[in-house]
């Protein structure tokens, strides 16, 4: 997930960069707008963001001499949505650049839009669908967390087939290869980062209840929820 400095060619690298950018502003609107309606949720989108950098700072050993590394982006986007974590997986993933030298700024662009943009929006949409659905919360949680994790690594397969296609087989080759370095592998890990982040929701459910009804995470709390009523807090969601 956290391509390397130099690694990629840059015109791949400035492309993925130019993909971010208006994903990352639009982030950062909403975030101004959720500190500023609601500054009590300031300590819970900071904590959201810690969750990130903690876990995706975690390195460990894959196959072919790679690492693998959790997330921790479903948490966020479940929480304040796709948009916010945007922003928050970015940050995370600069510093973690320039302080830990986990990936690199010409690549800053490509492991934002794997990191904090896809995996968000995948985690984001599969929590929600299973709560149209009726699912209970922790199983959409588990599942938000666990497709977050797994689609940052799809991408990231996706990015390196396209910089560097086997000479025989092409795009399809090099996807091959590359998915069953990163993505298959990763399997294990996005299942313990689901659990990982039921875990924390479930604490958050008690320490936090009013903001988590205020954000329509929990249940029948207000409108917008699974049950798919209206009402005024639904405005806030």
């Amino acid at each position: 997930m956290h391509i390397a400095e130099g690694y990629l060619p840059p015109v791949h690298a400035a492309a993925w960069a130019a993909a971010s950018a208006p994903f990352v502003f639009h982030g950062v609107r909403a975030l101004t707008r959720e500190v500023k309606t609601h500054p009590e949720s300031t300590l819970l989108v900071g904590a959201s963001g810690a969750f990130t950098f903690v876990l995706s700072a975690l390195k460990i050993p894959s196959v072919t001499g790679s690492c693998s590394h959790p997330t921790g982006t479903g948490l966020g986007a479940i929480l304040f949505r796709p948009p916010v974590m945007a922003v928050l997986g970015t940050i995370t993933l600069l510093f973690q650049a320039l302080l830990l030298a986990h990936g690199g700024l010409t690549t800053l662009g490509a492991n934002a839009f794997s990191m904090a943009i896809v995996g968000p929006w995948a985690g984001y949409g599969l929590y929600r669908l299973l709560r149209r659905f009726g699912a209970p919360l922790m199983v959409c949680v588990f599942f938000g967390a666990f497709a977050a994790d797994l689609s940052t690594y799809c991408v990231t397969s996706v990015q390196l087939a396209l910089a560097f296609p086997d000479p025989s087989s092409g795009f399809a080759g090099a996807l091959a290869k590359f998915g069953g370095i990163f993505a298959v592998t990763q399997i294990p890990l996005a299942v313990s980062e689901g659990l990982l982040t039921v875990l924390v929701m479930r604490l958050l459910t008690q320490s936090s209840k009013g903001e988590l009804a205020r954000l329509g995470v929990l249940p029948g709390e207000r409108s917008g929820d699974a049950s798919g009523t209206t009402g005024t807090k639904g405005a806030v969601a």
